[in-house]
């Protein structure tokens, strides 16, 4: 049986698809990137990461990440009593996330290196 032939025309699905795998990643290095430079009260790096332009996380999914870098020993977390309510939750990077935040940053900096260059070569051969 042959495979059924691709819609012609550009696939909002599949862009949506992409863009999804992409914030993913660039969330966790974003996460980490604070974290390691210093400590965040959880709130407060809510709000920083959702005014992050093209990352379009919502509130809600910021807190299930911090709790799985912190299950994997990337985030530590202590609580601090608040005269303005409740006691606070402040984050930070373990020194394994404050590695991995490092190696993050540089393979992302390789990659947009690298595709930058290849917009490059295809703009001189298409022109």
């Amino acid at each position: 049986m042959a495979d059924p032939k691709p819609e012609p025309g550009f696939s909002k699905e599949l862009f949506e698809n992409w863009t999804v795998q992409m914030r993913k990643g660039v969330l966790d290095l974003c996460i980490l990137q604070a974290l390691a430079a210093s400590e965040w009260y959880g709130y407060a790096l809510v709000k920083a990461l959702v005014a992050v332009p093209g990352v379009g996380v919502a509130e809600g999914s910021i807190y299930p990440l911090l709790s799985r870098l912190k299950r994997q020993g990337l985030v530590t977390t202590r609580l601090e009593e608040s005269s303005e309510g409740p006691a606070r939750k402040y984050y930070s990077a373990t020194p394994e996330g404050k590695a991995l935040a490092q190696e993050m940053e540089l393979y992302f900096a390789d990659m947009l290196r690298g595709v930058t260059g290849l917009q490059a070569a295809t703009k001189e051969i298409s022109s």
